[in-house]
């Protein structure tokens, strides 16, 4: 009975799959028609949080080059999708191949895209972003396309365009190199032409870069992308509004509104949640604050320094995040302990209250759970209050106090209006980055994601830079073992997709919150819940076998030509 049930399984699956590759026929997609698939709650998950991780990194690399479809976009964002393991979306932007690698990674584009759009178009916000970072996507695959997987596309959607034939060319040659921008003569002969309708490229026929005749504008490939991008934003805006209002419907199941309501907010980096193995000496955390602490980090701890006081939210923030760069329990209760007796905590109350909290952080209290360090997305939409100073300063400090801060830190003044720049933009990881840059003095190969990913390449890029020598400081022994151990567990980072647990563990998240808030009388301010809460890992429908082939500025409109 048990290999009748999973023969019938194995058989639906098997029927779904085929008529998804017939909807899918080409590496360069409309999303037209809902999948009908059976995926458990981890491969749901694991979809959505590899898609995301790819719309993030298009959106800092277009943040760095806003010309997009440009030689220089593509390049870059080429060289972070293979940095960072993405091999699904590396496989689709090099073109249309029918391999049996090709479909796999269609069928994963594919139903990402759909499981992404019932979390992103609950507000105007995310829509705005998917739609752009989506349309990103769109240009880097149809960039890749050769002149025959163009002509297959246009022929799978059934689009009424071709390119000029040579006679055509050769015709109006004279009037297309006068009329197109930077075409010379050899251009002309060796490229396509698409001849379009007026009405879909006014934006060119308004600025005279294109050839005009009989109601048809004669144009480039590099256009004719923005003319196919047009209807696939059409298609997206009009999907999600109808995903809007299936909305009601899927969040019926508990499971998925909390899974799909966290994943804008999810870490899709590295793992941090273990602490290395190597020690952080807390007697070493002034010099370490100076170079290796991102900005959130480093102003926690100069603020801890300065007032020997911080709010719950505060301590909870640096805590885990010192748990992750190496601090043991023990450093960590005596650097608490020697901090805030020096201000107005009486030891008794110390050992009372605020010891309890910390032993909870490391996972020794209460549920014990091993509470990860906050990821960037985290320390950015963790809300603050009056006389708080944790959260993600590119955001919640406003531009002359930004500048005042980054100056002060060493920063010249041209340096500190770049990254405040950035950070005005909204683009507040992209000024963590360039931060990053302007103190090490080193380019920066990947974007910023946690505060523990930046120390972690600080210390590798001191560690190259700047080998310690003896006699340099009284930590310094500590300090290279550190280093060594730490450059060793860079090498499993790897590409997986591990969501932050300090977002997804919210029953156990919220009770440290309710301890600390009952214990902590001077914190004036209610902190808002955990973003996400533990969702149960039971299957959507009877388990089914895995997939065969398994992978391990502002906002603008995305429609205008980029001259």
């Amino acid at each position: 009975m048990i290999n009748s049930r999973q023969n019938y399984l194995n058989a639906k699956r098997f029927s779904a799959d085929l008529a998804l590759e017939h909807i899918i026929p080409h590496n360069v997609c409309f999303y037209l028609i809902p999948p009908i698939v059976d995926l458990t709650i981890d491969e749901f998950e694991k979809l959505a949080l590899e898609r995301l991780k790819m719309l993030r990194l298009l959106e800092q690399v277009t943040a760095k080059n806003p010309k997009v479809s440009s030689d220089a976009w593509r390049e870059a964002v080429l060289h972070d999708v293979n940095h960072e393991g993405l091999r699904t979306y590396a496989k689709l932007a090099r073109g249309n191949v029918n391999d049996d690698v090709s479909k796999s990674a269609r069928r994963r584009d594919y139903l990402s895209h759909f499981i992404l759009r019932f979390a992103y178009c609950r507000s105007e916000e995310l829509r705005r972003w998917f739609v752009a970072r989506e349309m990103e996507l769109f240009k880097l695959k149809f960039g890749g396309l050769t002149t025959r997987d163009v002509k297959d596309f246009l022929e799978v959607y059934e689009l009424d365009y071709k390119p000029l034939t040579d006679e055509e060319k050769l015709d109006i040659s004279e009037h297309l190199c006068a009329s197109t921008m930077n075409i010379t003569r050899l251009k002309v002969e060796t490229q396509d032409f698409y001849a379009v309708h007026f009405t879909e490229v006014l934006n060119l026929v308004r600025d005279r870069k294109c050839f005009l005749k009989g109601g048809m504008a004669y144009i480039t490939p590099e256009h004719f992308t923005h003319v196919i991008g047009k209807k696939h934003q059409q298609l997206i805006e009009d999907g999600l509004k109808g995903h809007l209002r299936l909305l009601p419907t899927l969040e019926i199941d508990e499971r998925f509104s909390m899974l799909l309501k966290s994943i804008h907010t999810s870490y899709t980096g590295k793992n941090y949640t273990v602490a290395k193995t190597g020690s952080v000496p807390i007697e070493s955390l002034d010099q370490l604050s100076k170079k290796s602490f991102a900005l959130c980090m480093r102003n926690v701890h100069d603020t801890l320094r300065a007032t020997h006081h911080l709010k719950h939210a505060g301590r909870m923030q640096y805590t885990l995040f010192l748990k992750a760069i190496g601090v043991t329990m023990e450093d960590a209760l005596r650097f608490w302990r020697e901090e805030l007796t020096r201000g107005k905590i009486p030891i008794e109350k110390f050992e009372k209250e605020y010891a309890y909290n910390i032993r909870h952080n490391y996972g020794k209290e209460g549920s014990r759970v091993n509470y990860s360090p906050y990821s960037c997305m985290k320390v950015i939409t963790t809300p603050i209050g009056p006389g708080e100073t944790h959260g993600c300063p590119f955001k919640n400090l406003d531009p002359s106090s930004l500048r005042m801060k980054l100056t002060g830190y060493g920063l010249s003044a041209l340096d500190a209006d770049e990254v405040a720049g950035y950070a005005a933009k909204g683009h507040y990881q992209i000024a963590c980055g360039k931060y990053y840059e302007v103190i090490h003095e080193t380019k920066l190969e990947e974007g910023i994601n946690h505060p523990n990913q930046y120390f972690e390449l600080s210390q590798l890029t001191m560690e190259g830079k700047e080998r310690p020598r003896q006699g340099n400081a009284p930590n310094q022994t500590a300090r290279r073992n550190y280093n060594q151990t730490n450059s060793q567990s860079t090498q499993d980072s790897g590409s997986s997709y591990v969501a932050d647990s300090s977002t997804l563990n919210g029953a156990e998240d919220m009770e440290l919150w309710e301890i600390m808030e009952s214990k902590d009388k001077e914190a004036d301010v209610t902190i808002s819940e955990a973003t996400a809460t533990v969702y149960d890992k039971k299957q959507l429908t009877p388990k089914q076998s895995k997939s065969t082939q398994e992978w391990e500025d502002d906002d603008f409109d995305m429609l205008e030509f980029n001259e």
